[in-house]
């Protein structure tokens, strides 16, 4: 069994798409998949953006402030429910990050509603912070979400940025992915491989 550590934020459409992606390479390969929370707001709050994308990172926030405090309260088996219970209403339902879809998530799968108090709040910062560090440390601050960490045979941590793909693999073409991408991230000096995109997230 190969155990694969993922960091997402709910507002990118790129990281449900590697999610659920995963999930497809649960059934095929020896794989079990453990989520955890990164942040687009952290990753980029000292960057140059542009202003209207500066503008939205006010806006994500809310939702990974809200997994956070349920991963404190729960524990972190409830990182990977409640981030697919967002994502589902931000990606396929666009409600957006705010707090119609934070309630709505939370209430999808049973969770203290008081939760969604914490999108406002800086309490859990803290531990936000240090669970998207442990995320990107090992692969830097050039990439972005989603981040992937696998333990390689020799007991070194693989852990690279994407894939960025659309869309989502299914069956056998996931696990032929999931192949592939083992082969390149754990060969020793790889470092990219890249094409310019051409078109939009595609969720189906």
């Amino acid at each position: 069994m190969t155990d694969v550590d993922l960091w997402v934020d709910p507002a990118c459409p790129w990281a449900w798409i590697t999610s659920r992606w995963l999930l497809e390479v649960e059934r095929v390969r020896d794989v079990t998949v453990d989520f955890h929370v990164m942040s687009l707001g952290v990753l980029n709050e000292h960057k140059e953006v542009a202003p209207e994308y500066r503008e939205r990172l006010r806006e994500v926030w809310g939702p990974v402030r809200v997994l956070t405090a349920a991963q404190v309260k729960y524990g972190d088996r409830v990182v990977r429910p409640l981030y697919s219970a967002m994502g589902t209403r931000v990606h396929l339902g666009k409600q957006g990050v705010g707090p119609e879809m934070i309630e709505g998530a939370l209430a999808d799968i049973g969770l203290d509603p008081r939760l969604a108090e914490a999108a406002d709040s800086i309490e859990y910062d803290a531990a936000l912070r240090a669970g998207h560090e442990a995320g990107m440390r090992p692969v830097g601050e050039e990439v972005g979400t989603p981040v992937v960490h696998i333990a390689g045979v020799d007991g070194e941590k693989i852990a690279f940025f994407g894939p960025v793909v659309t869309p989502i693999p299914r069956g056998d073409a996931a696990g032929r992915l999931w192949d592939g991408v083992l082969a390149v991230a754990g060969t020793d000096g790889f470092f990219e491989l890249k094409r310019t995109r051409d078109r939009a997230p595609a969720f189906d």
